[in-house]
């Protein structure tokens, strides 16, 4: 006889007796809230971002008339340490320095809009797997790093140091750009731009650097921590006298900054 109980277990799917829908929902749920959580973390990251490059764009508006703030300024502030700066106009500088930071630095700073792209093409090609040896970094990138980035030698850094570059140069005449980059350069632990430096090394006010000072600050640039313009080891006098024989014939590179 046909039996509905054996017709009713038939329409029932081979092997599915045991599943438990609620263990199937489990790794679509699992899976979706995954997808929140990214998808949260990446808006975060972008709007961080974007706030970020807002205020690049905003602080170098700024900066063209008030004095400029570098990272390791604020970093030193917020962690209670000494910050010696008195911000200068370029008239208060000894036109020397410039000349010296321009020849030992950033010789083109002159000609280029911001970005030296054949000495960064050159470093790039020499680079090993940990990143570039050496900077090739101009005037103006490193102004950006340090007004809004951190010292460190990393592609990401100078990745983001070229369009903040790039853009502190259209916005800023090599003047301004001179003149805010000889106030916020760190020139030893605590002390920040060419007044500063001039008064802790040499008891003069900037403006009446001499040439053999002005270069003597000038190659301290590189490692500002060790080097000690005031009390130079034979190889950073000796630096500093082969960066004076450069200056001699280099007067023309500072066409850009008379005002």
């Amino acid at each position: 006889m046909f039996s509905l109980n054996a017709g009713a277990q038939s329409d029932r799917p081979e092997g599915n007796d045991n599943v438990d829908p609620a263990r199937e929902a489990a790794p679509r749920k699992r899976r979706s809230a995954v997808s929140r959580w990214l998808r949260r973390f990446v808006g975060l990251g972008l709007g961080l971002l974007l706030l970020w490059a807002a205020a690049v764009f905003w602080l170098g508006l700024l900066y063209w008339g008030v004095p400029p703030v570098s990272t390791l300024m604020v970093g030193r502030w917020l962690t209670l340490q000494p910050v010696e700066r008195r911000f200068i106009s370029l008239d208060e500088i000894s036109p020397q320095l410039p000349l010296a930071v321009m020849t030992s630095e950033d010789g083109r700073f002159c000609d280029h809009n911001g970005v030296d792209w054949d000495a960064l093409r050159d470093v790039v090609e020499a680079a090993d797997e940990d990143g570039p040896a050496r900077g090739a970094s101009t005037i103006p990138m490193q102004t950006a790093k340090n007004l809004f980035l951190w010292p460190g030698r990393s592609y990401l850094r100078k990745g983001l140091e070229l369009p903040i570059a790039l853009y502190l140069d259209l916005i800023w005449s090599k003047r301004k750009m001179m003149e805010n980059y000889l106030n916020i350069v760190e020139w030893g632990e605590g002390v920040f731009g060419a007044e500063a430096a001039a008064q802790r090394y040499f008891g003069k006010p900037a403006k009446t650097l001499t040439r053999r000072e002005a270069a003597l600050l000038a190659t301290a640039l590189p490692n500002p921590l060790v080097r000690n313009p005031g009390r130079p080891r034979p190889g950073h006098r000796a630096l500093a006298a082969r960066l004076m024989g450069r200056m001699e014939g280099a007067a023309p590179f500072s066409d850009c900054l008379k005002g």
